[in-house]
């Protein structure tokens, strides 16, 4: 089954053997027993329950994994990431990262004994590692500097010395990038963003490319228990069906509009990796800056990205607010850094808004 045909389908027809065409939501914390030994293969909504394990299916076709592990949200499946190691085991980053995700490894996984590296680029890989060194964390697209990293090339590295590669793919979904394809051992999503894509509803997915890392996986997955609940299952499953639909839109629109965007007069400079529906642009100064914020009226300023209706966000006071102010000016993000989430509006209608907000008129 081609990938439009799996957003729409999944991997498993007729969950409840009722000919359902949705996925029923199973709220349920518990289920009952015949006998001893008898069920119905299901014991605890935390272990497995039907509707996540219709979504987990879904998105681990989607991504051409052996398994998917749904949880309450992105910073959620990171956290389970890092119960695979222990204190004294070294991890290389991608510099440029979710805020969030800076502060997980900096205020919560140092405490705990794990040690980090940073890196700019794939080339600079095999001079971080160490000999502790167990796994490599990516985001590509980087957040929110748009930076490309090669998977290929980081698994080249990765792979002969048994280093796990883990690759956030949220920006481009498995729409665009498949780095299990590429070499990576797990994918990171947070399934809030362009899965979901109604802004409705917050989840994270783990993918793993094989049984073994699954069964590890799994193992922490039901002990810690931040699995994702059976309604917002349903509405991720529900988003995932016009997934295809609604990236190529938002991929033909971010196009038009980054290009309008890089003939601008109070534009400076434009970040888009070229594909997919993140734009950063940096305005001339601070003021342009906060006047655009105060002034778009279709786009609306907000946290979060990937949804249905477009999101403008500013890095230094939103999502990257906790990060350290010269990691900041390192990265380059600024006063005048703002980053755009483009939605399914119509493109010219997103293109007037950027423009009236821009312009001095």
């Amino acid at each position: 089954m081609k990938f439009d045909s799996l957003c729409v389908h999944g991997a498993k027809k007729d969950a409840d053997g009722l000919g359902s065409v949705a996925v029923p939501i199973y709220q349920t914390a518990t289920f009952s027993r015949s006998a001893v030994g008898q069920g119905s293969g299901y014991d605890y909504s935390r272990l497995q329950n039907p509707t996540r394990e219709q979504l987990e299916l879904r998105i681990a076709a989607l991504d051409g994994g052996s398994d998917a592990m749904a949880f309450s949200s992105g910073m959620a499946a990171a956290q389970l990431l890092l119960e695979l190691f222990s204190p004294g085991d070294h991890i290389v980053i991608s510099d440029d990262l979710y805020g969030g995700t800076h502060r997980l490894f900096g205020a919560v996984s140092k405490k705990n004994g794990l040690e980090f590296s940073e890196i700019g680029a794939a080339e600079e890989l095999t001079a971080a590692l160490r000999p502790n060194t167990k796994a490599v964390i990516v985001e590509t697209p980087t957040n929110p500097m748009m930076k490309i990293f090669d998977i290929a090339a980081i698994a080249s590295v990765t792979k002969p010395r048994g280093i796990l590669l883990v690759v956030d793919n949220t920006f481009l979904t498995p729409y665009f990038q498949r780095p299990l394809e590429l070499g990576a051992d797990v994918v990171l999503y947070s399934g809030t963003k362009y899965l979901a894509g109604h802004n409705d509803t917050l989840a994270g997915f783990l993918v793993t490319g094989t049984q073994e890392l699954s069964d590890k996986l799994r193992y922490l997955f039901k002990t810690v228990g931040s699995c994702l609940a059976p309604f917002d299952s349903f509405l991720v499953l529900r988003g995932l069906k016009t997934l295809h639909l609604r990236l190529a839109r938002q991929d033909e629109s971010a196009k038009k509009a980054a290009a309008f965007l890089g003939t601008h007069p109070s534009v400076a400079k434009v970040l888009y990796p070229g594909v997919g529906g993140m734009i950063s642009f940096y305005v001339k100064n601070e003021e342009t800056a906060r006047r655009t914020l105060e002034r778009l009226k279709l786009i609306l300023f907000a946290e979060s990205l990937g949804g249905t209706e477009s999101l403008i966000t500013y890095p230094m006071t939103q999502t990257h607010a906790d990060v350290a102010p010269e990691a900041r000016a390192k990265l380059g993000i600024n006063a005048e850094l703002l980053r755009l989430s483009v939605g399914v509006e119509d493109a010219d209608d997103i293109i007037a808004d950027l423009d009236a907000a821009l312009s001095l008129r």
